[in-house]
């Protein structure tokens, strides 16, 4: 994988439970810093054969250059109607339900709580 995402939350732990419990995310290695805030943290995202990692932080407040502001990301999933329901069941809120798209993809979108949108679907991009 040579594009690894990368995102800022306030509240990193409380990010890493929800990606974990609501969508399904695997958590790989997490530091803290010396007050104990997420410094950094790697999750992954395991898709059949293919994992991608996803890397997040604590914010660092307005002069933090890397801070990624809110982000819609996408997941690929065979399943996203049980996705839906684990996110649903997690707490999560729903941005989108579950939908045929006219381009042949089942998908969804929640937010995590701080308004990153996560839509999943069947959808897989050719490159």
């Amino acid at each position: 994988m040579s594009i690894h995402t990368t995102l800022r939350y306030d509240d990193p732990r409380a990010a890493i439970d929800f990606l974990t419990s609501a969508l399904g995310f695997r958590a790989l290695d997490t530091r803290a810093d010396d007050r104990g805030v997420i410094a950094h943290a790697e999750l992954a995202w395991d898709d059949g054969d293919d994992t991608a990692v996803l890397a997040l932080g604590a914010r660092r407040g307005v002069d933090d250059r890397f801070d990624t502001g809110r982000a819609v990301l996408y997941l690929t999933c065979d399943d996203p109607d049980a996705l839906y329901r684990r996110a649903v069941t997690a707490g999560a809120r729903v941005v989108m339900e579950p939908v045929d798209q006219d381009y042949g993809s089942r998908e969804f979108a929640v937010a995590d709580p701080e308004g990153n949108v996560w839509s999943a679907g069947t959808y897989r991009m050719t490159g």
